[in-house]
């Protein structure tokens, strides 16, 4: 081989390595499982309103507060009164999830808003500095969450 085809190859070989840690670093690398069910809902006075959930699972990261996502199952028949005491949110986005979380799927849940199939409510905000947690609850109790920017950051 030539000074060249090694050089080439070196090239390669180190774009292959920084894309693949760019990779883990951005869908595995920082994320963590949330160990308790956090989840609580705004009262439209801001008082949070806690609810027991049957199921929880989360992901966070600490790099971010955006990097937030969670799925949990509440009883169906506290979803009405839930969203009637709740603060309705408006605009809300879901953020898209790691490809590994498979509880969550960002698509599913906007196209469920938009069609009315669930509703955003508050969960908490300014969770962080310019950031809402955002909950989307479904009729039968499935509710995912996700932390948006709420504009307040201009």
């Amino acid at each position: 081989m030539t000074a060249g085809k090694w050089v080439v190859l070196g090239l390669l070989a180190v774009a292959v390595l920084a894309g693949a840690g760019l990779w883990y670093a951005q869908t595995r690398a920082w994320y963590a499982p949330v160990d308790r069910a956090d989840i609580t809902f705004s009262a439209p006075d801001g008082t949070a309103m806690a609810r027991d959930l049957l199921r929880f699972e989360g992901i966070d990261a600490s790099t971010s507060p955006l990097r937030y996502r969670a799925c949990f199952e509440m009883p169906g028949a506290e979803v009405a009164p839930l969203i009637a005491a709740g603060m309705i949110y408006e605009a809300p986005e879901p953020l898209i999830a790691p490809g590994w979380f498979d509880c969550y799927d960002a698509e599913t849940i906007a196209r469920a808003l938009e069609n009315d199939e669930a509703t955003a409510i508050l969960g908490a905000r300014n969770i962080a500095t310019g950031v809402d947690r955002v909950i989307a609850l479904f009729p039968d109790g499935r509710g995912f969450a996700w932390h948006q920017l709420n504009g307040t950051l201009e």
